[in-house]
C-alpha cells in the first residue's frame, strides 16, 4: 500500500509541474511534442528528417532523453538546431521537472516546434505527462503487428502514430494494415502516418500536419 501511495504522490507532483510547463509553452506559442517509442524505432531519424524539411520554414528545438551518452544530441546539433541532452543515468523515462530544467537551459524564441525525444521505452513514459501538446508514438515495421495490443497505455495516451521503416516491408513479415487496425482498437482517434527515413516516403505528409498544427 505504501508503494502505491508513493507512486501516486510522485505522479501528482509531476502533473503539477507538467501543467506549468504546458501553460508556459502555450503562452510562448510553442508546440511541444513528446516522442515515445521502443529503442531503435527511428525517433531520432524522424526528428532529423523533419528538421531538414522544415528548418527553413519554422523555428525548431530539441530536448533529447537517453539513459546514457549524448550521441543523439550530437546528431541534432550537427543540423544547427538548439538541443539539450538529458542523461537519466538508467531511469526509463523523462519527467516534467527534467523537461523544465532542460528548457530553462535553452535559448528558445516564441512560435517554436519543440521535440522532446523520450527514453526508448513503451511502458513508463505512458504515465508521465511532460507538459506536451501531444504524445507521438513511433513504432517500426520490424517490431510486429501486435505492438499496440501489448502496450495499450502508450497508444491510448497518444494522439499520433508514426509507423516507421516502411522501406523494409518487402523483407519482413509485417502488415501495416494490421498495425493500424490494432492501434485503432486501442485508440480509434489515432492519426496515423507511415514513413521511411531512407526513402523519405510519408515524411511530407507528417511535416504538413505539423505546419497545420502551428497554423503556418
Amino acid at each position: 500500500m505504501s508503494l502505491i501511495t508513493l507512486e501516486r504522490k510522485i505522479l501528482e507532483k509531476n502533473d503539477e509541474i507538467a501543467d506549468e510547463n504546458r501553460k508556459l509553452f502555450s503562452e510562448m506559442g510553442i508546440l511541444a511534442l513528446n516522442l515515445v517509442s521502443s529503442p531503435g524505432s527511428g525517433k531520432t531519424s524522424v526528428i532529423e528528417e523533419t528538421i531538414k524539411m522544415l528548418k527553413q520554414k519554422i523555428k525548431i528545438a530539441v530536448i533529447e532523453g537517453d539513459c546514457q551518452t549524448n550521441l543523439d544530441a550530437e546528431r541534432i546539433d550537427a543540423l544547427g538546431i538548439p538541443v539539450v541532452q538529458i542523461v537519466t543515468n538508467g531511469s526509463c523515462h523523462l519527467d516534467a521537472m527534467l523537461v523544465r530544467d532542460a528548457f530553462e537551459k535553452m535559448d528558445i524564441d516564441n512560435s517554436t516546434l519543440l521535440f522532446i525525444e523520450n527514453v526508448g521505452n513503451l511502458v513508463c513514459p505512458a504515465a508521465y505527462d511532460l507538459g506536451e501538446a501531444m504524445k507521438v508514438v513511433i513504432i517500426s515495421t520490424t517490431e510486429g503487428d501486435d505492438k499496440p495490443l501489448k502496450y495499450p497505455a502508450m497508444f491510448r495516451n497518444s494522439e499520433v502514430l508514426i509507423i516507421n521503416k516502411i522501406d523494409l516491408l518487402p523483407y519482413i513479415k509485417s502488415n501495416v494494415k494490421e498495425i493500424i487496425k490494432n492501434s485503432h482498437l486501442i485508440n480509434p482517434n489515432l492519426k496515423v502516418f507511415t514513413t521511411s527515413c531512407t526513402s523519405l516516403e510519408g515524411l511530407n505528409e507528417w511535416c504538413d500536419y505539423l505546419l497545420d498544427k502551428l497554423k503556418i
